[in-house]
């Protein structure tokens, strides 16, 4: 198999700063068509962070992200990694992230190469609060999923939905009331969340691995891009806007013979919908998501919502923002660096159809999808520019957690495929976290105690050394009069409570001091 790197030269090389804003690019050449070729019936389709104004009003349904790969451990297996929630600040109680209730979460596989989906694998979630007589999201320490003391929790059904030409064939339960793994609320919450983890990580009698829960954002950019791509400065480039955030995580491994066609033809296209029940009862779709932020920054303010509530048989009305993007133009004038000529056809034949040799399959009728050649082994060192730097297992054959598409998309954009050599790219090569070793793969969450509010302080310090003396029981210099016990002492332990505490004993003194 001819090695990808040919077709763009040598990209060995450390990439510099700047516009992480055009990684919407690689999945944008998804939408454009060469010569007489048009958009056809598939998933020209993609939501990410905050990427349309309707979508962004309600994050439970905003899919942030997709990964698709041979699994690292087990290569008879794909993983498929969906996101949804975008920038949940670890601290956000005492309502913290859940599932929607009146949403489908879809993971969508064409096998065949005809743009359109021969399985869905579906989840739907349902909520059940113990103790609706409380605020808390946990009346105390948590030690396993069934644990009384968490008192919001979530379910889920896990459907295979099997389809010929768009209409339903069969439907199988694959899961059914599978638990999901709670928010990281913090260390006096959950003193041991990688068991909650693990308990969530459920097996099918299918063969495949299944779950959903809270986890670290694994996408890995600098997002200061949208300030006019850096105001034209590039000093401030290379900080990792997600990192501290979390999202909601659904992962599925399964057996690669579950979901291609044949070992003749291993090529899976994948990529993500949600659906949510509108008024009539019916079901609405709200957001699509193929390759990383086509909708974000390819699409411009008129187009945002109706691409992601529209069909992917209707993305031809799309095509001209992708033939002519603004991108390229808006970076020639802030940083004189020449935009490629348009119409932009060079993008087509390897993020429309697949590279041929690599995840293109036979008969492809083109279409935005996230491809996957399941026969390609996982490689032993991952190179984080996959593809563009020979390494055949990574994007855009599929995308793993790894994967630097910011600086990959950036390179293409700018007219990689047309000679136009760069070595463009934000300055953030990889994500905060390291990934696990095993299914699920994402990063366990940022810890309420660890958030965004805790930075720069050491990862072994106790969460009672980083609020300070606000952590200190009303009264604990001296006498316990002014102490105050809230929930029991199960809950007492809690940070929250405490400081509810130490407040309320302050204004009982006050209340008390004559005037």
């Amino acid at each position: 198999m001819t090695p990808f790197s040919s077709l763009f030269g040598d990209r060995s090389g450390r990439r510099g700063g700047i516009a992480s804003l055009l990684c919407g690019a690689l999945a944008a050449g998804a939408l454009a068509a060469a010569g007489t070729a048009a958009l056809v019936p598939g998933t020209a389709s993609a939501s990410s962070h905050r990427e349309a104004p309707l979508i962004s009003g309600t994050p439970q349904y905003d899919n942030t992200d997709v990964y698709a790969f041979v699994s690292p451990d087990k290569p008879d297996t794909t993983t498929i990694v969906a996101n949804w929630i975008p920038f949940e600040e670890p601290a956000g109680g005492p309502n913290f992230y859940t599932f929607a209730d009146d949403a489908q979460y879809d993971l969508h596989v064409d096998n065949n190469g005809d743009a359109q989906s021969e399985l869905i694998f579906r989840y739907t979630f349902r909520t059940h609060v113990k103790n609706k007589n409380t605020f808390l999201y946990n009346t105390g320490p948590v030690k396993s999923l069934d644990d009384p003391n968490l008192n919001v929790t979530q379910t889920y059904d896990l459907d295979l939905i099997k389809l010929r030409h768009q209409k339903q064939v069969s439907r199988t339960r694959l899961a059914d009331d599978v638990p999901v793994a709670p928010s990281d609320v913090g260390k006096a919450s959950m003193p041991d969340y990688g068991k909650l983890r693990s308990q969530a990580v459920h097996k099918t009698a299918s063969g495949a691995s299944t779950f959903a829960g809270q986890a670290d954002d694994p996408f890995f950019a600098d997002l200061r891009v949208f300030d006019l791509l850096y105001g034209g400065n590039l000093s401030e480039v290379g900080n990792d806007t997600l990192k501290g955030y979390n999202v909601n995580t659904i992962a599925l491994q399964v057996p690669n013979d579950m979901i291609r066609e044949s070992e003749k033809q291993p090529v899976v296209g994948i990529w993500s919908t949600t659906q949510r029940k509108n008024a009539r009862g019916g079901w609405t779709q709200v957001s699509r998501l193929g390759n990383p932020l086509v909708n974000e920054v390819v699409n411009p303010q008129k187009d945002k919502d109706r691409f992601n509530a529209s069909a992917p048989w209707d993305d031809a009305q799309f095509l001209k923002n992708v033939t002519h993007p603004e991108l390229p133009k808006l970076i020639e004038q802030i940083y004189k660096i020449k935009a490629p000529a348009e119409p932009r056809n060079d993008l087509v034949d390897v993020f429309l159809k697949g590279v041929k040799g690599l995840n293109q399959p036979p008969n492809v009728r083109p279409a935005e999808e996230l491809r996957l050649n399941t026969s390609v082994k996982p490689a032993a060192h991952p190179k984080r520019l996959g593809v563009l730097d020979g390494d055949n297992a990574g994007f855009p054959n599929g995308r793993r957690l790894t994967d630097d598409v910011v600086d990959e998309a950036l390179q293409v954009m700018e007219g990689a495929l047309v000679g136009a050599k760069n070595d463009l790219g934000d300055a953030v090569n990889e994500n905060d976290k390291q990934f696990e070793k095993n299914f699920p793969y994402v990063a366990e969450p940022t810890s309420g105690s660890r958030g965004p509010l805790a930075k720069g302080t050491k990862s072994g310090t106790d969460v009672r050394s980083q609020l300070g003396d606000a952590l200190q029981p009303a009264g604990a210099s001296g006498g316990t009069d002014n102490t105050v016990l809230i929930a029991g002492s199960a809950a007492a332990g809690a940070a929250g409570i405490l400081l509810i505490g130490t407040a309320l004993a302050w204004w009982r003194r006050r209340m008390q001091r004559p005037y």
